[in-house]
């Protein structure tokens, strides 16, 4: 089942959600007036012909607001988004052309709510869209999008969520990410974690279902704390100015479910790799970037980004045994290699969390660390890596071979032994092409591992051999 961002109330008329969609479409030549939109004239096919689509149900009965919710569909390989938005002009010879109303938007996104100038008063608009990489564009531009537009039409500011949960594989997250559509102005966000629907929506104060709040000064959030229990949870968010006075009120409530008695088969562990994300912005709920996204069969992700191979081993039975799965897909000890620490204690981590499963009954099956890029992790981040990586992680990766595992690294690595450019642009996080070889090679796996005689899970057997 594909899982989709979309949101509920008024907002649904908009279709927010989070997909990928491949265009070969050539755009048309579109002609701008001098010193506005791309410099003059736009070609239209400069940098190929994969281009965002974009995404609106604004009607002539339902025009958009001065607040405009502009949504589209992510693109290969970019970090962030170009939104433009101009009028239809025409000249003495009946010519068309597009002004701009507004200065070049900047999304990290796939979503954006622009607030129009004051003094654009027509009724219609057209905007489009690029995605822009680390080194400028990567996309064409959009169709333009003509949007009715009623500058006195009415709306209430409310963040407008992306996040969505419990809608597919891979849709489970121990601890979740909460993120959201930018609000104009806003100066930080603070996110209410609720153990029921809140009893004053779309207010400003705190409900009495509160159980925890988080702040932010992004339109994003990862939960530090692990969230299961045998009910559901809600999250809403509210923004704020630079005095902390709301703006606007709080967002509609969003539920979420990770039940302990859902009896998860397989739950999945480990650091950022198997939590989700990539491509720098996206985040785990941009669910192609996440490998369980692929399976199939489902799973509980009790992955948590930042994780060192020790922090890993150490949240073990907190984050694992509320579960009781029968297996444990297991894929630690690449934030610690990569920071210098020596495999004898990446691999005494494993060794930790292999034989707890064991004492619980439980079957792990290890995943191979996958190659890094040093160039892109720096480009990206700014984050050196040790030098000796390559040899560290062969070394943990001697390890796994010799307990049941599986091999998902197979084509990753470029001729230097670095992960190839294409399958992470930040040089770590694997893209969707690279989570979905790690999804492809434990679904091809994953009959033998099922396969694999009780002996084996506590002495030296490589799955490939069942």
């Amino acid at each position: 089942m594909k899982c989709s961002r979309r949101t509920s109330g008024e907002v649904a008329a908009v279709g927010l959600m989070r997909t990928s969609y491949r265009d070969g479409v050539r755009l048309p030549v579109v002609s701008f007036l001098e010193g506005h939109g791309a410099a003059g004239v736009w070609q239209g096919t400069l940098y190929g012909s994969i281009k965002p689509v974009v995404f609106s149900s604004y009607t002539q009965e339902n025009p958009a607001s001065s607040h405009a919710i502009l949504q589209w569909s992510r693109v290969d390989g970019a970090v962030m988004y170009d939104v433009q938005i101009v009028r239809q002009e025409t000249d003495g010879e009946g010519n068309v052309y597009y002004r701009e109303i507004m200065p070049l938007l900047r999304s990290y996104a796939t979503a954006y709510e622009a607030v129009l100038p004051k003094d654009f008063w027509e009724d219609i608009f057209y905007w489009r869209v690029r995605g822009v990489g680390l080194d400028g564009p990567v996309s064409d531009w959009s169709e333009l999008k003509e949007t009715p537009y009623n500058f006195g039409q009415s709306y209430m500011e409310k963040p407008i969520l992306l996040s969505q949960y419990n809608c597919g594989n891979g849709t489970v997250l121990l601890y979740p990410v909460y993120d959201w559509v930018n609000v104009p102005g806003a100066a930080r966000y603070e996110v209410e974690i609720l153990d029921g629907p809140p009893e004053n929506p779309n207010g400003v104060t705190a409900s009495c279902h509160r159980i925890d709040v988080l702040h932010t000064e992004t339109a994003e959030v990862y939960d530090t704390e692990p969230r299961y229990g045998n009910r559901p949870f809600y999250w809403r968010v509210l923004a704020l100015d630079g005095e902390d006075r709301p703006i606007g009120v709080y967002s509609d409530a969003r539920q979420f479910t990770v039940n302990p008695d859902d009896n998860y088969t397989v739950v999945t562990l480990g650091d950022s790799i198997s939590h989700g994300g990539g491509s720098i912005s996206y985040s785990p709920t941009d669910w192609e970037f996440d490998y369980q996204y692929y399976l199939a069969f489902p799973s509980l992700n009790a992955a948590r980004s930042g994780d060192t191979s020790r922090m890993t081993a150490e949240r073990f039975e907190a984050d694992v045994l509320p579960f009781k799965p029968q297996y444990v897909l297991i894929l630690m000890g690449s934030n610690s290699l990569r920071g210098g620490v020596a495999a004898e204690n990446v691999i005494r981590d494993m060794e930790t969390v292999r034989l707890k499963c064991l004492q619980y009954g439980i079957r792990p099956v290890f995943l191979t660390i996958p190659p890094v890029n040093p160039d892109n992790i720096y480009r990206a981040f700014k984050y050196d890596t040790v030098a000796d990586w390559q040899y560290q992680t062969a070394l943990v990766n001697e390890y796994i071979r010799g307990h049941v595992h599986i091999d998902i690294t197979d084509g990753m690595a470029d001729s230097d032994g670095n992960l190839r450019n294409e399958l992470a642009l930040d040089g770590l996080h694997l893209d969707p092409p690279g989570k979905k070889m790690i999804g492809d090679a434990i679904n091809r796996a994953w009959p033998n591992i099922l396969e694999v005689p009780p002996e084996a899970w506590s002495g030296m057997k490589d799955v490939d051999s069942v």
